[in-house]
């Protein structure tokens, strides 16, 4: 598993390079894609194969059972679920080997009808992802032979909730606005670290969930691109010995974001207080915008076919798609996507008694950040909060600085 793990971070990195551009929100997930694609390369031939195989760091015969070990493996992590669907037209013969490849239960028919067959994949992509994703990113045209799709969900809940208030960011991007801040303190400073990356220094503040999918908050240095961040926040996930623990970072300004240094107190916890902020995030990506990134240039040329292995009959991708959305929030995080291909036919009152450290670590600009299986270091989905929600209307405001000493448990 380990190494099909890698070859999906590896794919995450890549596209985290080129997503998210400079002021806009972006959220994608690498695994969504991986699965689906690893079905197609595993009936692909000639240089689409080769493409493939590139694109996805494993030979084609390999691919579908790494494909099936990617699935199982997501279907056994708590909070997480996957599905793959497949749709064709009854006038497509199969391959019995690629079809004895499928999940059970995820083969359907392509009816010929468009309002038949688009509520169809409408209603599995929505049944599949909880309602987060209402349609299906491809739908069925008077062309199409084939359609196949992955799901994937992450939900995690915080083992401890953060607190809500209204931030006002002093500088940077968000400077002048009034966006939905969240705060939590914690007594444990190695929940934020810093690592040094091709991007510059890296600061990574872990939100431990319930579940074993804990999310990464990355605040790269304020000129760096959105990719090269996003990029280096995959590489750190996958290799955390890379990060310097707050337990030894020196005082002053350590990392972007963070203030480290001795304050009084009134117990004798250390103290690692974290501002951030809520997003909820949807984006769309079409894949064939990238296709050497995905291994699909060659495929894509409709004068013959490249997918001896699904059918006999010639097969090109005429459609590749992914929606994704993602939500954090005082009690936890939720993503989704769907991943989509289509195939046509080829042709103080006192002071405190105690000095005790202190660091404080403030998202106050955009940032990335990455929905993480504590186990694998599997990156299920990763994104870059460039707009942050607004507040909901509340009838008081809290001051992030009114925290309880004592409550320091996360």
């Amino acid at each position: 598993m380990y190494r099909t793990v890698r070859a999906v971070n590896d794919l995450t990195a890549r596209w985290a390079r080129q997503a998210p551009a400079a002021g806009r929100n972006a959220v994608f997930s690498g695994p969504g894609a991986w699965a689906p694609l690893a079905l197609l390369a595993a009936g692909s031939a000639g240089p689409a194969a080769r493409e493939l195989a590139d694109a996805l760091g494993v030979p084609t015969g390999e691919a579908a059972g790494a494909g099936r070990e990617l699935l199982a493996a997501l279907d056994r992590t708590p909070g997480v679920s996957s599905a793959l669907g497949v749709w064709t037209r009854d006038r497509l013969p199969l391959e019995p080997a690629w079809t004895a490849a499928l999940p059970p239960h995820s083969l359907g028919r392509i009816t010929g009808d468009p309002d038949a067959d688009r509520a169809a994949l409408d209603a599995w992509a929505a049944d599949r992802t909880a309602g987060q994703i209402p349609r299906m990113p491809v739908g069925a045209t008077p062309d199409t032979e084939l359609v196949l799709a992955g799901a994937l969900t992450v939900r995690t809940d915080w083992i401890r909730r953060f607190q809500s208030y209204d931030a006002r960011p002093g500088t940077g991007a968000w400077q002048g606005r009034t966006v939905a801040g969240l705060y939590r303190a914690t007594g444990l400073l190695d929940r934020v670290g810093v690592a040094d990356t091709a991007a510059g220094p890296l600061t990574v503040l872990k939100v431990l969930g319930l579940q074993g999918v804990d999310v990464h908050l990355c605040l790269g240095p304020a000129d760096a691109a959105p990719g090269a961040v996003l990029a280096a926040a995959v590489r750190t996930a996958e290799h955390p010995a890379r990060l310097r623990p707050g337990t030894v970072l020196p005082d002053g300004a350590p990392g972007p974001g963070l203030e480290a240094g001795r304050v009084r107190s009134y117990t004798r916890a250390p103290l690692l207080l974290a501002r951030t902020v809520e997003f909820d995030l949807a984006d769309d990506h079409d894949l064939l915008h990238r296709p050497d990134l995905f291994g699909l240039r060659t495929a894509t040329d409709t004068g013959t076919g490249h997918f001896p292995g699904i059918s006999p009959d010639p097969l090109a991708v005429t459609a590749a798609r992914q929606s994704a959305t993602a939500v954090f929030g005082p009690r936890g995080f939720r993503a989704a996507a769907v991943t989509a291909f289509g195939a046509a036919a080829g042709a103080a009152a006192t002071r405190p008694p105690y000095a005790v450290r202190r660091i404080t670590a403030a998202f106050d600009r955009p940032f990335a950040f990455l929905a993480v299986h504590r186990t694998s270091r599997l990156v299920l989905a990763a994104g870059w909060v460039a707009d942050p929600r607004p507040p909901d209307p509340q009838p008081d405001d809290l001051d992030p600085d009114d925290l309880d000493p004592d409550d320091l448990d996360w």
